[in-house]
């Protein structure tokens, strides 16, 4: 049974992040009654500014975040960002708090090495070859076996932040270290991937619930630096590729347990489909659901978390979505044109509402729809010329 919102028996869903992502899930929430609790390391965070209650903490900071989750009671604990103490999260499971999808989840898929090691080695999931390496000496090792080109990530950080591509000798120790400049948590292991030439990206988002596990149909997505700026949906396959995706979103997704939306990246290279790296929430290619699906990501999340049924996932028209981009740092945003871009038909706009910028940032999202992926995708590009982001 669910409770009223802000009286004694309301039910309580706790945000552990308060992103684009965050907001859209509490949005989603709120209007099923549940309450929802927002933390985040910065003020007014855009799911902070939907949520009944914020705190703003460090939530690597293991004594700050119990103090509050014992003082809240959430009946959900909902990670949203990989800046979180994931040991925490699997002593207050132990104690009887719901942590989705579970703590387990949360704390092998915000580590590279955890989720890397359970696909490859005890899944036998085909993967990118890979090596981890822990100081400068050992990375130049690694390097050498995975061979150039190869991708080098930190071991925890999220939207292809530390990530970049070593093309020569010259790129190895600044590849290094910009991936310890950029990571997050405590580790200072970075993991070197062989470059895989790949034909499409994809996204496929899967749903663990209370009736057993549903596939979105696929979305098609373009990353730079390992950070989204387009997808699109539906990504059609030969009906034999996309039997592979879903048996591999299928064994990580049952492995990992719990309940929700667990975005799946996988690369599709002729017809060999090969494992890269899984979200246990929604992902931000998803953000095309908003006007592809019958069901959104984020309502699909809040259904499966709440145990409620899930019906069959449609994509009821194809359409793409485009993000926004900032340019540069600065602490005051404005956007003009925005009436301009919405002037075509089955086009809508999410502005994020951050509170400022920096190179790079996501501040919002072009979406599209048309009667084919690649007139929604022109149309987004169309949307995104007329969008000026003002940074003062």
């Amino acid at each position: 049974m669910l409770g009223t919102p802000l009286t004694a028996t309301a039910t309580k869903m706790l945000l552990l992040g308060c992103g684009e992502l965050g907001k859209e899930v509490a949005i989603e929430a709120q209007r099923l009654g549940i309450e929802v609790i927002g933390i985040d390391r910065y003020a007014n965070a855009p799911a902070m500014q939907v949520a009944q209650k914020g705190f703003v903490i460090d939530m690597q900071n293991s004594s700050e975040l119990r103090k509050i989750i014992e003082r809240e009671r959430p009946d959900f604990i909902v990670p949203e960002i990989e800046a979180i103490n994931t040991e925490l999260l699997l002593e207050l499971e132990k104690e009887g708090f719901n942590v989705i999808p579970t703590a387990r989840a949360a704390h092998l898929t915000m580590n590279r090495e955890g989720i890397r090691r359970l696909a490859a080695e005890e899944l036998k999931i085909k993967t990118a070859r890979y090596a981890f390496a822990e100081n400068l000496e050992e990375f130049q090792k690694a390097v050498v076996e995975i061979g150039i080109p190869c991708v080098v990530k930190p071991i925890q950080s999220s939207s292809g932040k530390g990530q970049s591509t070593i093309k020569s000798e010259a790129d190895i120790e600044k590849a290094f270290n910009y991936a310890l400049s950029r990571s997050r948590g405590k580790s200072e292991k970075v993991i070197v991937e062989a470059f895989v030439k790949f034909d499409t990206e994809i996204t496929l988002l899967t749903v663990r619930h209370a009736g057993g596990i549903s596939f979105c149909p696929p979305i098609g997505h373009i990353q730079i630096s390992g950070d989204y700026r387009e997808s699109w949906q539906p990504q059609i396959f030969a009906p034999k590729i996309l039997a592979q995706c879903e048996a591999i979103a299928r064994a990580v997704v049952e492995n990992l347990g719990g309940r929700g939306i667990f975005g799946v990246e996988l690369f599709i290279a002729g017809d060999e489909v090969i494992f890269s790296e899984v979200s246990p929430r929604p992902h931000d290619t998803g953000l095309v659901t908003l006007i592809s699906q019958n069901l959104s990501e984020f309502e699909l999340h809040v259904r499966a978390i709440l145990g409620l049924p899930i019906p069959e996932i449609k994509n009821i028209r194809p359409a793409a979505s485009r993000v926004i981009l900032a340019a540069k740092n600065s602490e005051k945003i404005s956007f003009e044109g925005i009436e301009k871009a919405l002037v075509e038909k089955d086009t809508s706009i999410r502005l994020f509402g951050k509170p400022n910028s920096r190179l790079n940032r996501r501040l919002g999202v072009c979406l599209a729809a048309d009667d084919s992926t690649e007139k929604a995708r022109a149309k987004t590009a169309r949307m995104l010329e007329q969008i000026k982001v003002i940074e003062e």
